[in-house]
């Protein structure tokens, strides 16, 4: 069963070696109505951890020519926020160690200035001018200024099961780990965003809360997700139901398993799951994700013994982002990484070979981005 809350896996996770070079993040996204307008408008809040072990009195840029040149790695707290539209932007604010609290236990807990996060709240500000982004540009930042105050109730939880588990966490066989605590969360507060307020309510709120770690991001790299479901065939609002796909290309030491996708679909109760390591299910999955001059598109086709679940998605750049970061030992490659809030498509459900509904689904969370490979010796496992 993968709708299993495990607050430890939401616990920071840089220990050992990846204390030294790694990466901790928690991500949320949510949707907000302008209080005067009444139009809606998605947002991020991120809250990422670079190699605390390195870290000293301020934060250390990844992407600063000279610290490139010297093989320095970044080290700071990220508080990254940002929203998606027309006016699309990312906005960072960094932290030194000295700076940031940190809670290591469970429940986990980050506090630097003005920002937090924890398991049912998150508040902060930022603020990038239009000289400072332009004059900084280790930072990787948009200018504007958001400031946020919110409640999170978390509903549904993907746990994918052995492969995020104590053991290979303990042993940091992956180089990068996901667990979603909050794959269909509810969200209540406000968010001003360059000078309009938004209010957050948890109907209307189609939240999302997960966290990534690890050593190096995936390659390629994609995510979908969303709560605002609703049956094609029926024309009834599916209230309880939420779904969830990331992955790409997953590292296990020195084996990559090429064009690997985790998914769930949590349908009125129901479990849908595709979950390649759960190798008994007979889990396959074939996808294609594209860039258009307008348009990201992804189709995906996963299917177990059983099931089957065909996922197509659409989001206009014009509403989308590059998003940035920079992994621990100081490389940049991921630079088209798409990132939206605003996608919508269908997802069909099978069953035995029978459709069981088929779904229309907005305020889609969504990502792609792909570098080339730069380790041709890692050996390829494909399907």
């Amino acid at each position: 069963m993968f709708n299993k809350s495990d607050t430890s896996r939401n616990c920071c996770q840089l220990t050992g070696g990846q204390a030294r070079q790694g990466y901790d993040w928690w991500w949320h996204s949510f949707t907000g109505i302008n209080a005067e307008t009444g139009q809606q408008k998605a947002f991020f809040i991120e809250f990422f951890l670079c190699n605390p072990a390195s870290g000293g009195d301020k934060p250390v840029f990844g992407q600063l020519p000279e610290n490139r040149e010297n093989g320095i790695k970044p080290s700071y707290l990220m508080v990254k926020a940002g929203s998606w539209g027309s006016d699309a932007a990312q906005l960072h604010r960094f932290f030194s160690w000295k700076e940031a609290k940190v809670d290591w236990g469970n429940p986990y807990s980050i506090e630097a200035a003005d920002c937090s996060v924890c398991e049912n709240a998150t508040r902060g500000s930022i603020r990038i001018s239009p000289d400072e982004s332009y004059s900084h540009p280790e930072w990787m930042c948009d200018s504007g200024f958001m400031s946020w105050d919110l409640k999170i109730r978390k509903k549904t939880a993907y746990n994918m099961g052995y492969g995020a588990g104590k053991l290979f966490r303990s042993l940091q066989l992956f180089e990068m780990f996901w667990h979603a605590e909050g794959m269909a969360s509810e969200f209540e507060g406000e968010v001003v965003w360059n000078g309009e307020i938004y209010k957050v309510e948890p109907e209307s709120s189609y939240g999302y809360a997960d966290k990534n770690w690890g050593k190096d991001f995936t390659s390629p790299w994609v995510w979908l997700s969303s709560c605002n479901l609703t049956s094609e065939i029926s024309g009834a609002k599916l209230k309880d139901s939420v779904f969830d796909i990331g992955g790409g290309r997953p590292k296990c030491g020195p084996v990559v398993l090429d064009r690997k996708l985790l998914s769930a679909f949590w349908y009125e109760g129901r479990e849908f799951e595709f979950n390649f390591s759960k190798f008994w299910t007979g889990c396959r999955t074939r996808f294609d994700c594209r860039e258009t001059d307008t348009q990201i598109i992804w189709h995906v086709d996963q299917r177990t013994w059983f099931k089957r679940m065909v996922t197509d998605v659409v989001c206009d750049k014009a509403n989308m982002l590059l998003v940035n970061y920079e992994a621990p030992n100081g490389s940049k490659r991921h630079n088209r990484l798409w990132n939206g809030g605003t996608g919508s498509g269908t997802v069909k459900l099978y069953r035995f070979g029978r459709l069981v509904d088929r779904i229309h689904a907005e305020n889609i969370g969504c990502e792609w981005g792909e570098y080339e490979m730069l380790h041709p010796e890692v050996k390829l496992m494909d399907e």
